[in-house]
């Protein structure tokens, strides 16, 4: 039966969240259970996808990259794929009607991966765009449930916090992301001579970027907030420690926020929802 196999593609999905990310897979508990099943799979798209260009080192990126996004293409046309990971997300871009140029977008960031180890401010702007903005946006078209006005009034602040994401994710990685990979993501930042001025000046944009996007999330369906301003906490909170942290440390360990916090933030985040303390 073809169910069976939507079925199992779904826990695919929901297993490949679970196992890479602790804090979104929290967030997704709190939304309403019907957001479960398309945001997992939006998620399990990306994390594949993402794992390609940054993982699969002795192997043709190229070439599984482009394979890929091609299945995916044709997932979409043809309504089913046998990569369970492809086949559900068809689903939720069909059932949400999710708009093909996000998925392009998306693609090209990844693509940029290959071969781009340093970015100006253009091609930083366009990274962002595709690795985190246009995933905020594919998520939004779930949350709003086909409600294209409010899919657009939206969308700008969901942007914002897709963007702050991504930021905090490479403050937070710098040190990997340069001495495994080679990439720097800031524009005109040399990593051998990382300053405190050159940090606080990424900071003040990353909370320009939490700033805006708050007063989306104020604004999202109740269906999906709860489970959005969980993760705008625990990045929030992520973020706070790196600002905190002096530069020679950032570039000597990894900063995490662990899981009883992430435990203890949740019920925080619970409590400040349901008194509307948002």
């Amino acid at each position: 039966m073809k169910s069976l196999f939507d079925d199992l593609s779904a826990e695919c999905s929901k297993r490949t969240t679970q196992r890479y990310s602790t804090s979104f897979s929290l967030g997704i508990k709190l939304l309403d259970k019907s957001l479960h099943r398309p945001i997992y799979a939006i998620y399990g798209l990306v994390r594949f996808a993402d794992e390609i260009v940054d993982s699969f080192h002795e192997y043709n990126k190229e070439d599984l990259i482009a394979e890929f996004k091609k299945d995916t293409y044709k997932s979409i046309s043809d309504g089913i794929s046998l990569n369970p990971i492809l086949n559900e997300f068809q689903r939720a871009v069909n059932q949400y009607k999710i708009d093909p140029k996000l998925i392009d977008t998306f693609f090209k960031s990844m693509e940029m991966d290959l071969d781009d180890k340093y970015h100006d401010v253009l091609s930083y702007e366009e990274y962002i765009l595709g690795s985190a903005e246009v995933v905020g946006l594919m998520c939004l078209h779930v949350f709003v449930e086909g409600d294209h006005a409010r899919f657009k009034a939206l969308e700008p602040y969901a942007m914002s916090l897709g963007a702050a994401f991504q930021k905090v994710n490479f403050l937070r990685d710098m040190k990997a992301d340069y001495e495994s990979l080679g990439r720097t993501y800031f524009p005109g930042i040399d990593m051998e001579s990382f300053t405190t001025e050159h940090k606080q000046k990424i900071e003040k944009e990353i909370e320009e970027d939490f700033r805006i996007a708050l007063i989306g999330i104020k604004k999202l369906p109740h269906k999906s907030r709860k489970g959005v301003y969980l993760a705008y906490v625990y990045y929030l909170t992520l973020f706070r420690k790196i600002k905190n942290t002096p530069v020679e440390k950032i570039m000597e360990t990894r900063i995490r926020v662990s899981n009883p916090s992430k435990i203890g933030l949740m019920v925080q985040s619970m409590i400040q929802h349901k008194l509307n303390l948002l």
